[in-house]
């Protein structure tokens, strides 16, 4: 049997199916093959519906129609109510729905019943079904566009961080990955999102650090800044020089980082994942290892270098078959200056 989805409601036809099938002494499951449906709702259906004298399919729909209705209280802004009338005859005026939303807000401070958000007197605006009031409504707004426009348009809503390095400013030698010592940075999440591990990958030798993040606020801006300069700060100083990042909120505290580290950090635009090719390809190697819905706070560091040296150990194609490793460590040798390895 092939069962309906098991979000649509049972309609009045179907009730009357029951109520005939109860009469002719026809089981629950012979029902459901009936309707096509699961004989644990029409098991439900009778045990919710049922009036004393048995099932009735309009004392059930009355029943059902009754509890819809006291489950979902009506909605606050509706045409013809109160509080719609007064938002209309302030659009008339030519009031933006945020002027109104504000007007409202400081008019009945103390009456939410009286107010409302702008994003509300759009979403009803834009509700309305084809028409005159439609087409009224619409012609009010300043834009008067047809179809409402995103809220973000692009652009990033996390909020923004001051005097950010555009990775457009970037020197163009990064991007030739002619010199090493240029890192892009990211986290990988765990279960629930409750727990979390830094990626570190160089650009030009692939070679991979990972971070342990405390648990159970793995992305704070404090947390983050304190891991990453304490790992950092364990390069070699040549090859710590740049460091590319998106624009994740745990990057707060980035003019710090630059302070402890030497490392000039720089943003990608939003939402532009491929400008951290690098890393986000080396995030899913690393789900090799740390699957994800892991619960990443069990993981001691000693446990992520192992891993980190796991895949730094294997040769990759695009080193030439060469690993992380040997490409690394081939360019702390042609270094002048002493170094200090990971």
């Amino acid at each position: 049997m092939k069962s309906e989805p098991h979000y649509k409601q049972l309609d009045y036809q179907d009730r009357q199916t029951i109520a005939i099938s109860l009469e002719q002494c026809l089981s629950i499951r012979a029902i459901a093959r009936v309707l096509g449906r699961s004989a644990s709702t029409i098991s439900r259906e009778i045990a919710r519906n049922a009036g004393g004298n048995g099932y009735s399919c309009r004392y059930a729909q009355q029943r059902q129609v009754r509890r819809r209705r006291q489950g979902r209280p009506a909605p606050k802004l509706v045409a013809g109510n109160a509080l719609f009338e007064s938002i209309t005859a302030l659009l008339r005026q030519r009031w933006s729905p945020q002027q109104i939303a504000a007007h409202l807000a400081k008019l009945h401070s103390s009456e939410s019943a009286k107010r409302t958000s702008h994003e509300t007197i759009y979403n009803v605006i834009y509700a309305q079904p084809r028409g005159e009031l439609r087409k009224e409504l619409i012609a009010c707004l300043r834009m008067a566009r047809a179809k409402r426009w995103p809220r973000s348009k692009g652009e990033d809503r996390r909020g923004h961080m001051a005097d950010l390095l555009s990775i457009h400013v970037r020197p163009p030698e990064i991007e030739d990955r002619q010199f090493p010592g240029h890192w892009e940075g990211d986290s990988i999440k765990g279960t629930l999102n409750q727990s979390a591990v830094g990626t570190l990958v160089e650009r030009t030798t692939r070679l991979l650090i990972l971070v342990k993040l405390p648990h159970p606020n793995p992305a704070t801006a404090a947390n983050v800044l304190q891991a990453f300069t304490d790992k950092l700060n364990s390069i070699a100083k040549p090859m710590r020089k740049t460091l590319t990042y998106d624009r994740g909120k745990e990057m707060t505290h980035h003019q710090q980082l630059t302070a402890n580290t030497g490392i000039a950090v720089y943003f990608c635009d939003p939402h532009s994942p491929w400008q951290r090719g690098t890393n986000e390809n080396t995030n899913g190697l690393i789900r090799q290892f740390l699957p994800k819905g892991t619960d990443l706070s069990g993981y001691s560091q000693e446990q992520l270098d192992g891993i980190a040296d796991l895949m730094n150990g294997r040769p990759r194609k695009t080193l030439d078959w060469c690993s992380p490793h040997e490409v690394y460590s081939s360019w702390l040798d042609k270094l002048e200056e002493p170094a200090q390895t990971i």
